[in-house]
């Protein structure tokens, strides 16, 4: 059981710059790992990647060049997941299952924002991106 330290504790220890843990950064870390141990590669190292992971998408949010197409790749064990452009009026992709990889191109799409949903769980669980398209 955790304990919640007493007020004057917690301040100082975010005074003295006490790391305060980033549950979504931890989240992408360990899609990193399950994405590594699945093909043997780096996720950082391949452009355009999304990893779809305990109803997050990491990176939650990517910058990509017009034409782009992101590869978006379930790590997760035993939970199915689509991608919808719904706002751009793309169709909802099929839903992939682990190490299924859903391509989507960006050809089409006007330069800036747009939303990003999985199906499934984008209003239950919050399972929304960004994706930037621009030069």
């Amino acid at each position: 059981m955790r304990r919640a330290l007493p007020l004057g504790l917690a301040i100082a220890a975010l005074l003295a710059g006490a790391a305060v843990a980033d549950p979504e950064a931890e989240r992408c870390a360990e899609a990193a790992s399950a994405y590594k141990a699945l093909t043997g590669k780096e996720a950082a190292s391949q452009p355009d990647l999304v990893l779809m992971y305990k109803y997050r998408f990491c990176p939650a949010e990517l910058k990509v060049k017009r034409g782009a197409t992101v590869r978006y790749v379930n790590v997760d064990r035993r939970t199915s997941h689509s991608v919808w452009l719904k706002d751009a009026g793309r169709e909802e992709s099929e839903r992939v299952f682990q190490e299924g990889v859903i391509e989507v191109s960006t050809i089409g799409l006007a330069d800036g924002r747009h939303s990003v949903l999985c199906g499934p769980h984008w209003e239950r669980d919050g399972m929304k991106a960004v994706i930037i398209v621009g030069d």
